[in-house]
């Protein structure tokens, strides 16, 4: 017998600040439900349309701003890929397969097959995480939300578990324009390896993630992995076990994600909700409802500082879309106002027998033992203990000049921000990090 479904977020914890308002942005392109990955294949857009279906059946579209973001172009998808790459990604259709399953150079794996709109689709969901990074960076928004976006496994120059470009790490560099220190939360099943490896040896941005491990994809994230040179530490991961309960997954992630906070002090935040975390996921082995999953974007709303939520995995539709209707009333703080009974939508019958608003956890046990749990915090501690308070430039250093790739070093450069812009994409991507700022 399933359990029964897991309460609400606690609204007496001081982090939330539940009442106090926020000004926030959604991202959306009503042409992502139209792309499809090959058949058969487990990644739906379709899932994003289904969420907007809900989402503008309670109501909620009225309660934000609604954006249709623009599309990413090829300069902008070179901040982080290759150009040869990118070049590469728009010449793929269903047709030259052969081509595409040929070159290793570009694809290791066979969970990115080619497929007819594949680049289309690729700057949608980039252009939909840079604009809404960049509403943050505005000030046009307190939070701003792009569930197209979230795909992080891609590679500077590889596609990578379902994901061709890396619409994450772009939006990140749109932080580091206006902010020092960006924290980057994943709460996906699978480990943030696109993300990690992107920021590795940088302490400007941390990246977080809690992740199933073990014989699971991609196969990376323990607890060690801590990041390397000036990022040494800047790394934290929290590899976890089958059957992950809301019970035992919201308290490591408010203690994880608590002292992190504390500590780095971030000016911003990107939260990675990934679905296939939730329990009955197609692809997934934890256990999670809905609301545990939810009391994760809950948390991160409470600290108000500039937030950024994106979605990524997620392989049972219903619940994706159910989740990040949910999530989205979190983000709006109008949870008080959503009936557990599901409004009258266009794709109402995909959500029988019972119609709710709701994923419930199972009977499924839960391998993380406590003694697990508090040994990989432990580690985490540690790996902690020895680093300074909030590294790295303030926001003032960044703004004292504007360095520009020369081919073999950095010089200081007045040139507007665009055609800056054209020479950071051509230059090593640890340069880019270390030097990618704002407009001043």
């Amino acid at each position: 017998m399933p359990r029964s479904p897991s309460p609400s977020p606690p609204l007496d914890d001081p982090h939330l600040q539940r009442s106090t308002k926020r000004r926030v942005s959604y991202f959306y392109d009503p042409d992502v439900g139209g792309f499809a990955y090959p058949y058969q294949h487990p990644m739906k857009p379709h899932r994003m349309r289904m969420a907007h279906a809900l989402i503008g059946a309670y109501g909620m579209l009225g309660q934000m701003q609604v954006v249709r973001p623009k599309r990413a172009d090829e300069l902008q998808l070179t901040r982080f890929h290759t150009d040869e790459y990118i070049e590469f990604l728009k010449s793929i259709t269903a047709e030259n397969y052969m081509e595409w399953t040929a070159n290793k150079k570009f694809c290791q794996t066979d969970d990115c097959p080619p497929w007819d709109g594949l680049f289309d689709f690729a700057t949608l969901t980039a252009g939909s995480s840079i604009s809404a990074a960049h509403s943050l960076v505005t000030g046009h928004s307190d939070i701003a939300i792009a569930w197209a976006g979230g795909l992080h496994h891609a590679k500077r120059a590889e596609a990578s578990g379902f994901c061709y470009v890396n619409d994450i790490v772009l939006g990140i560099l749109e932080l580091l324009r206006a902010h020092a220190r960006v924290l980057y939360v994943d709460i996906d099943i699978h480990h943030g390896d696109g993300v990690e490896e992107a920021f590795y040896t940088t302490d400007r941005v941390m990246t977080c993630s809690f992740h199933k491990f073990g014989d699971f994809f991609p196969g990376t994230g323990t607890v060690g992995d801590v990041g390397k040179g000036r990022g040494k530490g800047y790394a934290v991961n929290v590899p976890l076990r089958d059957g992950l309960s809301d019970e035992k997954f919201v308290e490591t992630f408010k203690s994880v994600i608590g002292r992190v906070m504390e500590w780095y002090r971030p000016g911003a935040v990107v939260l990675q909700g990934g679905a296939d975390s939730l329990a009955g996921d197609k692809l997934g082995v934890f256990n999670l409802s809905m609301n545990g999953h939810a009391a994760c974007a809950a948390y991160m709303r409470g600290f108000n500082v500039p937030l950024l939520m994106v979605g990524g995995g997620g392989y049972t539709v219903k619940n994706v879309s159910r989740t990040w209707t949910y999530e989205t009333a979190v983000a709006i703080g109008c949870t008080d106002q959503i009936s557990p009974d599901l409004p009258d939508n266009e794709y109402l019958e995909w959500f029988g027998p019972r119609y709710k608003l709701e994923v419930l956890c199972n009977n499924q046990e839960d391998y993380n033992t406590t003694e697990y749990v508090e040994g990989i915090k432990q580690k985490i501690w540690e790996n902690m203990r020895d680093l300074p308070h909030a590294p790295s430039a303030g926001v003032s250093e960044l703004q004292e000049g504007r360095r520009t790739w020369r081919g073999d070093d950095w010089e200081e450069e007045d040139s507007d921000m665009d055609d800056l812009d054209k020479r950071i994409s051509r230059a090593p991507f640890s340069l880019i990090i270390k030097y990618h700022i704002s407009d001043g």
